[in-house]
Parts: structure tokens; sequence; C-alpha cells
């Protein structure tokens, strides 16, 4: 099984490196490893460059994260894809390797697992912990996703079911999976390890303007895909991150 891992960049000189590091030190030996930069300016660009030809990256003007990353998934050749971002990193060598013994034990279309958010300044600083659990499609209705940088799934279901809708500014990732995993029914397993350590304070987790917006596009999500939430569903998606904050180790 081969495994495309993409990460969208912009103006990351200050945290590329660790990320690519992360990726590079991966132990499974089939994986492939694609950067979408977005005309950086800060020196990223020559980070880039330094890696040879260990990565593929290209670096050009784009239409925004989706748009980028559907350049990613249509670069990619691997059978399962998955995403990492330009400031964050894996927490250790196995990762890759864990998720590809999860697919072939499994037989499921995607595998997902938990998050660790830290502190910008201070990597060993846990305050947020993403406790995924056990998948249930109807927990989509409770207001549930699986973290989008713990979720790994078969390129053939983007291929057959669609891209990264681009007009989206901030919950592309959670309508791409609604629609293969809850209106079209993919299956999914989860993997109770962290795949991810991630920054806080990135665009998921910004200003309540930002949260605000979020919670449109989350509901024109379920319009665009003709489904219909419980009235309180998507009321408790954003409360849910609440609780994760009691949930770091």
């Amino acid at each position: 099984m081969k495994i495309s891992v993409i990460t969208v960049s912009f103006n990351c000189a200050a945290t590329i490196r660790q990320t690519i590091d992360s990726v590079l030190a991966q132990d499974y030996p089939n994986l492939e490893y694609i950067i979408v930069d977005g005309a950086s300016k800060d020196g990223t660009v020559e980070i880039l460059k330094s890696y040879g030809n260990k990565i593929r990256f290209i670096s050009e003007r784009d239409k925004g994260i989706y748009d980028a990353l559907n350049k990613g998934v249509k670069m990619a050749t691997g059978d399962v894809v998955g995403t990492i971002g330009g400031d964050d990193f894996f927490p250790d060598n196995g990762v890759i390797s864990a998720v590809a013994a999860r697919f072939i034990q499994s037989g499921a279309d995607a595998v997902y697992g938990d998050i660790q958010f830290i502190n910008p300044g201070d990597d060993t600083k846990i305050v947020r912990y993403w406790s995924a659990g056990e998948y249930r499609v109807e927990n989509w209705l409770k207001g549930w996703m699986p973290p989008h940088l713990s979720f790994y799934l078969k390129k053939a279901l983007i291929d057959k079911h669609g891209y990264y809708f681009t007009d989206f500014t901030c919950a592309g990732d959670y309508e791409l999976m609604l629609r293969i995993l809850y209106k079209f029914r993919a299956s999914a397993t989860y993997l109770p390890k962290v795949l991810m350590t991630m920054r806080n304070g990135g665009t998921s987790t910004a200003s309540l303007k930002h949260r605000y917006r979020a919670n449109m596009e989350d509901r024109r999500a379920w319009r665009m895909n003709g489904l219909t939430p419980k009235w309180y569903t998507l009321w408790w998606k954003p409360l849910s991150k609440v609780v994760q904050l009691f949930k770091a180790k």
C-alpha cells in the first residue's frame, strides 16, 4: 500500500523543517510526500529546495487552502491520501506504519486517530487533546467529525466522489468527510493513537468571527449534500471542542 502525505504551506519557514523531517523520519517504506506551497516569500521555498528529491513540491499562487489541497491530491500517486500542516509534525516515526497496518487489518475505506495540540512556543506543553473515538455513522448527527489531520482516505474515493470545494474558506475538509463518509457511507475505522501534533492557535482554532464563519459553512455542507442534521448538530460541533481542553495529557 502506497501512502501519499500532502502539506499545504504558505510562509512557513519557521516550522516547515520540523514538519518535513517528521515525515521523512517515518519508518514506512512506501511513502510519498508532496508539498504544495502558495508562492511563499519568507524563505520557505529555499528550504523546500534544500531537500532535493526527497520531497515533491510546487510553489505557485493558489485560490486558498482547498485549491492547494486539490492540487496535492491530483499529484498524489498513492492508494491512500493524508495531510499534515506546514506547522505541525508527526509525534513519532511509526505513524504511517500504524495507519497502513490498520487499513490492511480492517479493510476500511478510511482510517483516523487522535490529535494533540501544543503551545506554539513549547513543543512539550500539551494544551488540548482530541480523542476521536470509535466510528459510528450516527455520531455525525451529534456534531462529531474525524480530525482532518489524522484522517487517511483511499484516493479512489476522492476520485469517485469529488475533491474539496474551493469556495469554502475553513470547512471544506468537514464537507468532504461528511459527503464521503456520511452521504455515501464509506467505511471508516478508529486507530487509538496520536497521529498528529498541532500547534494551537492555527486557522481552525482562531477567533470567534472565524468560528461563526465555520459554523455557517458547516450548515452549507449539509444543505449542498441534501442532508438534514438534527437541530442541535451544528451547535454541539463547536461546543465539543471545549471538552477537549480537559482531555489534555
